[in-house]
């Protein structure tokens, strides 16, 4: 009696292979995370933090999160059988922080991230957010803050791994590391107390 070939990995556990595969710049540690129940059947999610202190604490220079969805019912706002939705953060100098195109540059960075890798996607959406801090009373010696926030989420078609790679360029670019400056100093952010 002959024996039934194995079947062939999903989709999904292909794409998720092929994520956890992706390379990334030596000063940015990803790690694979628990990934969040109830947005989709099939789920994968990493966090990436930009030359991290300590394994599996958010970095004080940027930080970042992204989940991966599958469904093949294809949920009509997705446009789509898959969904990426990532977060990345990072703390800046105040008078980076009051720059009132901020929110625009930090949206325009992943589009350009996107776009430089031919990285196709549909029904994008966010939102991008600066916030301003002062200490007072015992919190005073920190001095001015400011941050930097975004939330997306898109519909990505073709090469998945193009996509995490994105993603891992934003965060890099909101902490200060442009493309191509592995080594490179991170510019631009306010980080009392922490080692550089």
């Amino acid at each position: 009696m002959a024996e039934n070939p194995p079947a062939a990995p999903s989709a999904f556990a292909q794409a998720a292979a092929a994520v956890r595969a992706t390379e990334f710049r030596s000063d940015f540690v990803v790690r694979e995370i628990p990934a969040p129940t109830g947005l989709a059947p099939e789920a994968l999610a990493l966090a990436g933090d930009v030359r991290p202190e300590e394994d599996g604490v958010d970095s004080p220079y940027g930080t970042g999160r992204l989940v991966l969805l599958h469904d093949e019912d294809e949920p009509s706002p997705w446009d789509g059988a898959w969904r990426i939705v990532c977060f990345a953060q990072a703390p800046l100098e105040t008078d980076i922080g009051i720059d009132p195109l901020l929110a625009d540059v930090a949206w325009s960075w992943l589009v350009d991230a996107l776009d430089s890798r031919g990285a196709d996607y549909r029904a994008a959406s966010g939102t991008a957010t600066k916030t301003l801090s002062k200490g007072f009373g015992t919190l005073a010696e920190e001095g001015d803050g400011a941050q930097i926030e975004l939330r997306a989420s898109w519909s990505p078609t073709g090469d998945l791994t193009v996509h995490i790679e994105a993603w891992a360029e934003l965060v890099c670019m909101l902490a200060g590391l442009p493309p191509g400056s592995e080594g490179i100093s991170v510019l631009g952010s306010s980080r009392k107390g922490s080692r550089g």
